[in-house]
């Protein structure tokens, strides 16, 4: 990883309380997130991570079912990915 204090933030930030977030989650982040240049981690769909992960878990938790929910629609694609993993 390019950038090991952000990772480190993410990383935490995927820690949730909810157990399906945190399979889901951390394994988005090791599987996706190492392969990434830093330009990468600052635009397109890797952009807003940080601001996606900062709702609560039962928001985040919905979206991920249902990405087609999320009011920002910038952010249906990270959530499909997440989802799919």
């Amino acid at each position: 990883m390019h950038n090991v204090p952000r990772a480190r933030k993410l990383q935490w930030l995927c820690r949730r309380g909810m157990k399906e977030l945190d399979v889901l989650l951390l394994r988005f982040l090791a599987a996706d997130h190492p392969s990434i240049s830093l330009d990468d981690q600052e635009s397109g769909p890797w952009a807003g991570l940080e601001e996606l992960l900062g709702q609560e878990d039962d928001v985040l938790w919905d979206w991920l079912q249902n990405p087609s929910t999320c009011p920002d629609r910038s952010q249906r694609p990270l959530l499909r990915r997440i989802r799919n993993g």
